[in-house]
This record gives C-alpha cells, structure tokens and sequence, in this order.
C-alpha cells in the first residue's frame, strides 16, 4: 500500500488592505505535481470556488513540496488512452487553463522546481510568472511521441515563432535565466525571495480598481484573437462600459482631491519658507 498521499489543492485566503488574495497550493508532492484527470478536476473545482470569494484581487497558483511547480501530465494515464479518451483528456487540460484565463483577476503563477509539459501550460494561462533560481522548463512532449497542443498556442505570444520553435521541436529543458531571457517568465529570484516578489507585484495592483482590473484582463485576452482595428474598436467600447458603473467617476474624484490637496500643501509650505 502507497504512503504517497493523495493529491488535494489547498486554498489559503488573505485579507489585505484593498481586497482578498488566494493561494491555492496543488499537492501531488509525491509525484512531482503531475497532473491526470482528477487532479485537473480537483484544480478546476478548486478555482471555480475562489472565483466567488468575496473581493478577490488576485490568485497566487503554486506547486507544494518545492521540487515542481507542476511536472508535467501524469505519463501512465497518457500511456492507455485512445483517440477518444486523448480529446477528452486534453479538452480537460485547456479547460483549466481556459478557467484560469477566465478569472477576472490576475493570476500569478509561483514557480519553484519543474514546470514541464502541462505545467508549462498552466503557467502560461497565467497572468504572471514568477520563477526561483533552478527552475526547469520545457514542452517534452515530441519526446513521448506527441505534439505540444492546447496552451502552448499560447508561447508565440509570450516568447515569439522562433523560442517556441526551439522549445517545441527539441523538446528540450532550459533553466530560468533563458526563461527569463526569452520572457517565458516575468522574473527569476531566489526560491526564499518567491513570496516578496509576488507581494510587491500584488501591491501594484490593489491600488487599481477591480472593475478596470478585470475588464483590462479581458481585453487583453480579446485582443489576442482579434486585428488590429477590430482590438482598438474593442477598446473604444470597453472604455465607453467602463463608465456605466461608478468605479471610475470615484477613482477620478479621488485622485484629483489628492492633486488638490498636494498642491495646497506645497503652496502652504512655499508661503512659509
């Protein structure tokens, strides 16, 4: 009988000043973090229930044990399936990713280990990615005899034609300096400076509305299947929706008291020098 234990997604909630962050840890530790269909089914379910948090602001996604963010798709279950079993699987897999892309706050990606295969894929549908010094990357999938598919249409948008090129046909495995390089990855610190990292990232983003925040999010995602002036028409009408809630009038009024008040405070302090 295994002592492995069963994989489960924690999900860890913290109040900050400007709203409420997730942290959702995937813990098939034993095993790399790989990912099989319940594992991707314990992660969908896992994210479809921070989605009705209460002013959530952002989804911090990791990898427990620190040996892989994700490692991959679990090979023993890929190595029974047919070609109807296959689209199933697969459609699972972009399904979370496609969860993720769909939360309407960002999402950060805490990569500490291996971030292989479907890993790779998730970190992608992220928003953010931030990786320790020793991390490891690839897309080893030509290796086993498939293709690279569903979010991995993803990588020449992140890192251009070319960089997915390389990565795709060798199937090889790069560290996160050439990560970071060819802007696979947002940052690479040292696994003890993970948390500040994405700390200081989160705290850029509280002090935006959450509203903008999320139409921002969807814009950005719209504009990828779009030409250029269909994304700028896309724009106009976002920018246009944005003002039929109060989110902007508020913000607006409140940082022009602020200029106001900056100013009258200098013009208090230039008079009395």
């Amino acid at each position: 009988m295994s002592d492995i234990p069963a994989p489960r997604v924690e999900t860890a909630i913290a109040d900050h000043g400007g709203g409420r962050i997730a942290t959702l840890t995937f813990d098939n530790s034993g095993k790399l973090n790989t990912v099989g269909s319940a594992e991707v089914a314990r992660l969908r379910m896992a994210f479809g229930a921070v989605r009705e948090v209460d002013n959530l602001r952002a989804v911090i996604l990791t990898g427990a044990g620190g040996r892989a963010f994700i490692g991959g798709a679990n090979i023993f279950e890929m190595a029974t399936l047919e070609p109807d079993s296959a689209r199933r699987f697969i459609t699972a897999l972009h399904a979370l990713c496609a969860d993720i892309r769909a939360l309407p706050v960002p999402v950060v990606a805490r990569i500490e280990g291996f971030c292989l295969g479907a890993g790779l894929e998730v970190a992608a549908a992220c928003d953010y990615r931030v990786a320790a010094h020793g991390s490891q990357f690839g897309m080893p999938e030509v290796r086993v005899g498939i293709p690279s598919v569903i979010e991995a249409a993803l990588l020449p948008r992140l890192i251009g034609m070319a960089a997915t090129a390389d990565l795709l046909l060798t199937g090889r495995t790069i560290d996160a300096g050439a990560a970071r390089d060819m802007r696979l990855v947002n940052r690479i610190v040292p696994a003890d400076a993970l948390d500040q990292a994405i700390a200081a990232w989160i705290d850029e983003i509280l002090p935006a509305g959450p509203k903008a925040v999320a139409d921002q999010k969807a814009l950005m995602h719209a504009w990828e299947e779009m030409p250029l002036s269909a994304g700028i028409q896309a724009g106009i009408d976002a920018f246009a929706c944005s003002f039929e809630s109060d989110e902007p009038r508020r913000m607006m009024d409140d940082f022009i008291r602020r200029q106001r008040t900056r100013r009258a405070e200098k013009s208090s302090g230039d008079a009395s020098g």
